[in-house]
Parts: C-alpha cells; sequence; structure tokens
C-alpha cells in the first residue's frame, strides 16, 4: 500500500522467516553478518538507500534498538507499531518510541483533555467478539519454522529471547495441541472462582520475555513479581478475601509460573485463598473482582475502563496518577482507592484519536481493516498526538457494534 502511494519501500530481513513473509523480494535486503556488526551496516543502508522514513515493530529488540539510534543520528522518521495499547481490537501506531518510550509517558491527562476540545464526537467500542489468538499461535509456529529450517542462510543469526529457534518452535506446536486441554481447565477453574462466593483480587499476569516487562518493569523475573504481590496480599487482605493470578493468553510453560506461584502461597500461609487460571478472557473475571494488580500489562486498560482499583509497579501508559493508585500494596489489598473514571474515559478518548487503529496483524480481516487507516497516517507530516493537538487530524474509521439477537 506505502508503494502505491508513490514510495520506494525496503525490508532488511534476519531470518528466512523474514524473507517468506516479504512479498517485495526485489526489495528484500537479507542480513547475513554478525550481530556486532549491525549497527555499522544499519547506517551505511540508512546512507546507501536514501531512507526517509524508519518502520518497526516493538522498539526494544537489540536490532531494532540500534536501527532506532541510527535513525534518529541521521534525521530519519521514526515509526513504531505495537500491539494495541487498547488491545486487542487495535493496533499501535507511534512515532518516536512505544510503551515506556512512548510520547503519552510525558502527556498529562490536562493537556490530553484541551486536545480532545478540538473533536465533537465521541467513539464507540469495538466489537464484542475478536479471534485473532488461533491465528497469533498459528503463524508464529510458521513463521519459527521458517527460521529453523533456513538456518544455514543465516548462519550468524541470534533470536532476541533466550530460547533457541527450535525451542521456540516446539513450544508453539505445543500450545496449538494443548489448546482443547486447557480451554477445559481455564473453563473449571473460572467456575469455581465465579461460584465460590468469596471476594476477590485480580492479578494480571505477563510473559517474562515481554519486551514491556523486561525493559520497562523493576522486577528482573515474574518470580520476584509473584513474591511482591503475595507478601502484599498476606499483609493486607481481610482473611475472606482471595486472589486470582491469570496468566497471559499467550503464556507457553517456559517459566515454570504455576508451581512457583504453589509455592510462595504456601511459604505466606494462604494457599487455601490463592487461585491459577490459564489464559482466555478477561472480561469474566473482572467483572466481579475487587481489584487487580499488574507490572504494566495493557489489561490494566480494561481494569480502569471498568473503574476498578488498579496497582501498577511498571512503566505503563496509562500510570497516571488519576488513574493508579500509588499506596502500599498492603494497604491497596485493604481498601483501595478508585479511579478517576471520568479522567479516563477522556485518556481512553485521545488513544482512539491518536495513536489506536482499528485492525490486528494475525487475521486477513483485521490486516485490511489496519490498512485502510494506516498507510495514510504514515505519509502524514505530522505524527497522530501532534495532528491532534493542532486540529489537523483525519477523520478516524469508525467501529461498528452489531448486536444480533
Amino acid at each position: 500500500m506505502v508503494s502505491a502511494a508513490g514510495s520506494e519501500v525496503w525490508r532488511v530481513g534476519f531470518n528466512r522467516g523474514d524473507r517468506v513473509f516479504w512479498p517485495l523480494k526485489s526489495r528484500f535486503v537479507a542480513y547475513q553478518g554478525r550481530p556486532e556488526d549491525w549497527a555499522a551496516t544499519c547506517c551505511t543502508l540508512l546512507a546507501d538507500k536514501g531512507i526517509t522514513d524508519l518502520v518497526l515493530y516493538g522498539d526494544t529488540r537489540p536490532i531494532h534498538a540500534q536501527a532506532v539510534a541510527a535513525a534518529r543520528a541521521a534525521g530519519i522518521t521514526v515509526h513504531v507499531f505495537e500491539e494495541g495499547y487498547l488491545r486487542p481490537y487495535w493496533v499501535t501506531y507511534e512515532r518516536g518510541g512505544s510503551n515506556g518510550h512512548s510520547r503519552l509517558m510525558q502527556t498529562s491527562v490536562a493537556e490530553m483533555q484541551a486536545a480532545l476540545a478540538k473533536v465533537d464526537m465521541d467513539l464507540p467500542d469495538a466489537p464484542a467478539r475478536w479471534g485473532d489468538m488461533r491465528q497469533h499461535i498459528f503463524w508464529g509456529a510458521l513463521y519459527h519454522w521458517h527460521v529453523l529450517t533456513g538456518g544455514k542462510e543465516y548462519p550468524a543469526f541470534r533470536p532476541h529471547r533466550d530460547l533457541t529457534v527450535g525451542q521456540e518452535f516446539l513450544i508453539y506446536c505445543r500450545r496449538l495441541a494443548l489448546l482443547p486441554i486447557h480451554r477445559w481447565e481455564r473453563m473449571l477453574a473460572s467456575w469455581r472462582i465465579r461460584h465460590g462466593g468469596f471476594p476477590y483480587h485480580l492479578v494480571l499476569l505477563q510473559l517474562e520475555h515481554d519486551a514491556s516487562f523486561r525493559m520497562h518493569s523493576p522486577f528482573r523475573s515474574m518470580t520476584d513479581f509473584l513474591d511482591v504481590v503475595l507478601d502484599g496480599f498476606a499483609k493486607g487482605a481481610p482473611p475472606h478475601h482471595h486472589i486470582v493470578f491469570k496468566a497471559h493468553p499467550l503464556e507457553d510453560g517456559r517459566v515454570p509460573m504455576r508451581s512457583t506461584l504453589r509455592r510462595l502461597a504456601r511459604a505466606y500461609g494462604v494457599a487455601d485463598r490463592v487461585h491459577w487460571v490459564r489464559g482466555g478472557k478477561l472480561a469474566g473475571l473482572l467483572n466481579q473482582a475487587r481489584s487487580a494488580v499488574t507490572v504494566n500489562s495493557t489489561a490494566g486498560q480494561q481494569v480502569l475502563w471498568r473503574g476498578l482499583p488498579l496497582k501498577v509497579f511498571g512503566e505503563a501508559v496509562y500510570a497516571k496518577p488519576e488513574f493508579v493508585s500509588s499506596q502500599p500494596l498492603p494497604d491497596f489489598f485493604t481498601q483501595a482507592n478508585r479511579p478517576d473514571s471520568r479522567a479516563y474515559r477522556d485518556y481512553r478518548h485521545y488513544l482512539l484519536e491518536t495513536s489506536q487503529i482499528p485492525g490486528g496483524f494475525y487475521s486477513s480481516r483485521a490486516r485490511r481493516d489496519l490498512l485502510r487507516q494506516v498507510v495514510d497516517m504514515l505519509l502524514q507530516p505530522e505524527d497522530p498526538y501532534d495532528a491532534l493537538t493542532n486540529g489537523k487530524a483525519a477523520p478516524r474509521q469508525q467501529l461498528r457494534v452489531v448486536s444480533r439477537s
């Protein structure tokens, strides 16, 4: 689509998976060198190709961080895509950086409200149904298969995670095979919680290898986070309250969080009040929760949308003083402060008018929705935040909520 608009587009690939999933083979640059030589090579490529814009998915992987540094030094505009801050139906598009590097980190709610004064309409919610999770797992497995089988073409390639490509591929295949079993296990655990009759607090877990956790949190591991949460719960929560740990939908078992949770719960004397739910949708558990705790999961946005108290520990674009609790964790579990829901509604509206684009990466329908809007945003001289502030934001695609009886 960007090529159709008259731009010349190149992709640099680091493995066979990158090449297979790129349709313009004549515009593909295969980097087969060593990781330590990438920074210098990137600078040369940017100059030789006359690059004006750099487009990335995420900005914290080593090869991406080096490319961002080279682009900034050369005065090149950096475009960053990420999973939506308002997941699951949106994609995030920003310039300069995302998550802890986003401009949202320095933008106050008052500044957002001032920018929204130029907008005269609200935005509807996303559709209630969204089905990209199986596609996410399938395409992830296929990508890692190509990376695994194409190793001889890229002998110096090293994945950005600790596991080998072969291990990643096997994990994806295992998850696909176990999906039916995990579904029934999740349904049973959720049923027990819903019918247990006890008040509970919800802990939103993240992937330990996720960039948001590794780069924008104070914890070295999820075990450290679990220990802090259970310590605070044991000290502050009323004795009849329970706590539910909900795993990330893509949790794959590479970190033994469930067994670690059991061990820590016994150590703190709260084993009979601790529950584990494997992935799945969040809404059913949130509807009856008293509060929620997370490091910096984007699922915190769903907590705030419901007006529930939220405690965060890491850097997050929604970690504004109007929304998240500053209480010590034991006090939070005793009597949590609620967020300013009106201010959060303005914040959410601001995101939907700027960086959140309807669509997704993994299904064809979601990609079509994304492409209808994102190409024009890429080609605009101003980034989405400046465009709204200056009153030049383009009309946004409206989402329709369809009710079927």
